[in-house]
């Protein structure tokens, strides 16, 4: 590991139980920063309420820390607009966002979006399939953007259990993204969950970052960080422990697909020769291929998107 990340975790990763939650608090009445807190959902009515509850009952009502719980809706055929909004939480349409531009499928694609509806100078990322999810997530990740005015960027860390056997979680991570972050931005090598779903930064950040549309936003969010602010304003935070729903392998490898795609357009700004992956199901006539597209469009940073410049304005 190098000298600089070893430095690195050793004043740039912090435990929640560092900050108490007065402190971070207190830090946020002298500095006058507001927090938004963006759900990206697609069909999750039997998780997101408790989230949307638990933050606006800890952080809302009984300590004024986030001013706004957004729950940004992809298009789920559930009832996860309806559960979040009773809980308590914004709920806006993707499609709603900026139309003039057709949405597409995908993650980093709700969190660009909710940039132009969220108003918060610290915004706040929290995945909706959570369970057992505790306020302390937010308080913990964006502590350090309050109380230091160096860190521009947070990112949660945590075990991730995997069918109870601790630690087996993150297996993409594992096989995809920690190995490419080790060898060409070794700088990034220290964080624990680089493609964690739980993570703050200042929109002064966000705005001029581009956005993969899909799975690789976060690898391509630390990456471009690293270039545009350097490690330094880079931290994480150990918030305890991660339990979510897990997805299958096959899932797990189109997501792989769209993450090394994202590192290679960093490495080269090249172009994938083939932006496809196929995989194989067994059929009744033996295995039969399956091609998915591999996500090949990013948003261009939010600065450069004239209705966001109008609403800055305003």
């Amino acid at each position: 590991m190098l000298e600089e990340v070893e430095r690195w975790l050793a004043t740039r990763s912090w435990s929640v139980t560092d900050r108490p939650l007065h402190t971070v608090l207190a830090a946020k009445q002298r500095t006058g920063q507001t927090i938004s807190v963006v759900l990206p959902a697609l069909n999750e009515e039997g998780t997101v309420g408790d989230i949307v509850a638990a933050i606006r009952h800890d952080l809302v009502e009984q300590v004024p820390l986030v001013d706004e719980i957004v729950v940004v809706d992809s298009g789920s055929t559930d009832r996860t607009s309806q559960v979040a909004a009773a809980a308590g939480a914004r709920v806006v349409h993707r499609d709603d966002i900026l139309p003039r531009i057709p949405a597409v499928p995908g993650k980093g694609e709700v969190l660009w979006r909710s940039l132009l509806v969220t108003g918060g100078d610290i915004v706040c990322f929290v995945d909706a399939d959570l369970r057992e999810f505790s306020a302390d997530f937010v308080s913990g990740i964006v502590g350090p953007l309050l109380t230091d005015p160096g860190v521009d960027l947070v990112k949660g860390m945590y075990d991730r259990p995997l069918a109870g056997a601790a630690g087996q979680g993150g297996r993409v991570t594992e096989l995809m993204a920690r190995p490419l972050l080790n060898m060409h931005w070794p700088q990034l090598a220290g964080f624990v969950q680089p493609l964690g779903g739980e993570y703050a930064a200042r929109r002064s950040l966000l705005e001029q970052l581009p956005f993969p549309v899909g799975y690789g936003v976060e690898l391509g969010m630390l990456v471009d960080a690293l270039h545009l602010v350097g490690l330094d304003a880079l931290a994480q935070v150990d918030v305890g422990v991660r339990k979510h729903r897990h997805q299958d392998g096959q899932a797990l490898g189109r997501m792989a697909a769209a993450i090394y795609r994202t590192a290679q357009l960093r490495l080269a700004r090249g172009h994938l020769i083939r932006p496809a992956l196929t995989q194989f199901e067994r059929g009744a006539n033996g295995f039969e291929p399956r091609t998915y597209s591999v996500d090949t469009e990013e948003r261009p940073p939010m600065v450069e998107i004239a209705e966001y410049a109008h609403r800055q304005v305003a």
